[in-house]
């Protein structure tokens, strides 16, 4: 794979092209009207104009990104997250147009994507799931109630199609079913193109821990520990850490059995994070959704076991057959600790707030500290992307030191000329309840007087 094409933007795409640089290969960079100037098109050897600035008129034109592939000479096609990263029909495309494709196969995205026959097919690895409804396709909700006093309340309306969150409601009572249930299938149908629905009962006191996994194609996997993503606003991850603070070994090994015996029964190929949901009181987990492509929050399993996640995904899919690699060889050490830093306003419902950096600080880098990002000092964040800044990624000898060293990195940073999370995150990492191990999905709900005032 002497040149490969990066189908995305912001700071994926500037890690994939540090790692893909590492390993010797050239590099392509897509971009829309609002990245003319962005960071991820100068740092690549070459980039393509792809279309506007919509998403769905640029970051999510298949023809255009295969264009770009075909004029520049690409010979693979890495998908960062989010936008086609796991879109099945895109990987099938990159295949028929000559290109590797570096992740997962079609038809395991197809297969990991529609997460209720997701949730089948982890029962049938012997994985435990949490109680939970059949499929209803979009504008159909016949027996919907019948399902739901099954399932039992509280209980999430779940999109098909959905993920990182998105497409997820929550019904506590019964007069809010119907409603939500509608809601949610609209928004699925909009932003997925697909308005099927599930029902799965929800734990109020949960934890979210997931496994990430490395497959290498042929029914063998590992595991490279766990991470704990429990801080949530929305479902939507905030802050995340490993190892698990609080977890029992016994419980940490047996989610780790049951996210390898998934990806070994799937042949799954390339990186992949098998996610649970915990019950924070009696330990029990469930399957919730394996997501088949790198993860937001990978810095911290790289952090902690020295492992470059992308740089195996391109390897593997470049015909390494990686054979060094086992469980054996894969030995954390110490604690890290992950925040994303936003362009939003927590005093006002976490509210997106695009704008100039006309001030942007953040610690220098260490063998202790990492910054990921995709922006510098007098760029813009736009309306059209995620608002995310930067990934602050911090590493101790045990927890204390990282969130110690969090705490330092998160004070010697600063923003100006928009709204930030800065303060937000570091009330969390000084938090008392934090601090001592208290992590479940509804924290910041709970101590939401402490966090924003």
């Amino acid at each position: 794979m002497k040149t490969i094409l990066v189908a995305n933007r912001g700071e994926i795409a500037c890690r994939v092209i540090r790692s893909a640089r590492a390993l010797g290969a050239r590099t392509v960079a897509v971009y829309s009207d609002a990245d003319r100037q962005s960071l991820h098109v100068e740092l690549a050897d070459e980039a393509v104009h792809i279309g506007p600035s919509k998403a769905a008129d640029s970051y999510l034109n298949v023809d255009a990104i295969l264009a770009a592939a075909r004029a520049t000479g690409a010979s693979a096609v890495h998908p960062g997250y989010g936008f086609l990263a796991e879109n099945a029909a895109f990987a099938t495309r990159v295949a028929a147009a000559g290109l590797t494709w570096i992740g997962p196969t079609p038809a395991q995205i197809e297969a990991m994507g529609d997460k209720e026959r997701a949730r089948r097919i982890a029962v049938d690895a012997g994985v435990p799931v949490v109680p939970g409804s059949d499929r209803f396709p979009g504008g159909q909700l016949e027996g919907l109630a019948e399902a739901a006093a099954q399932v039992g309340y509280p209980l999430l309306v779940k999109a098909s199609a959905g993920g990182g969150g998105i497409g997820m409601r929550l019904v506590e009572a019964e007069d809010q079913l119907l409603k939500t249930a509608e809601a949610t299938q609209t928004m699925a149908a909009r932003s997925f193109g697909d308005g099927t629905v599930f029902l799965e009962r929800y734990i109020p006191r949960a934890r979210h821990v997931e496994i990430q996994v490395f497959g290498f194609g042929d029914g063998r996997a590992i595991h490279l520990y766990e991470r704990d993503c429990s801080i949530q606003r929305r479902f939507q991850k905030v802050v995340e850490e490993s190892p698990a603070p609080g977890l029992p070994d016994d419980v940490r090994q047996r989610m780790a059995s049951a996210a390898v015996a998934l990806a070994r029964q799937q042949r799954y190929a390339g990186a992949g994070t098998v996610e649970f949901i915990v019950d924070a009181r009696s330990f029990e987990f469930y399957f919730l959704e394996m997501n088949t492509r790198i993860q937001v929050e990978h810095p911290v399993t790289e952090m902690i076991t020295g492992v470059d996640l992308v740089a195996l995904q391109l390897k593997l899919a470049g015909g390494e057959t990686l054979a060094d690699l086992d469980q054996a060889s894969i030995v954390p050490r110490g604690h890290a600790v992950e925040c994303r830093i936003y362009a939003e306003n927590p005093a006002k419902m976490f509210l997106p707030s695009p704008g100039k950096l006309n001030r942007l600080v953040l610690p220098a880098a260490s063998a202790q500290v990492r910054i990921d990002t995709g922006v510098r000092e007098g760029d813009t964040i736009t309306a059209y992307y995620d608002p995310m800044i930067a990934k602050l990624i911090c590493h101790g000898a045990d927890r204390e030191a990282a969130l110690d060293a969090m705490q330092a990195a998160l004070a010697a940073s600063a923003i100006d000329g928009i709204a930030h999370n800065i303060e937000f995150l570091g009330r969390i990492v000084r938090h008392a309840a934090f601090r001592g191990g208290e992590v479940f999905t509804g924290f910041i709900e709970t101590y939401k007087t402490d966090l924003i005032g």
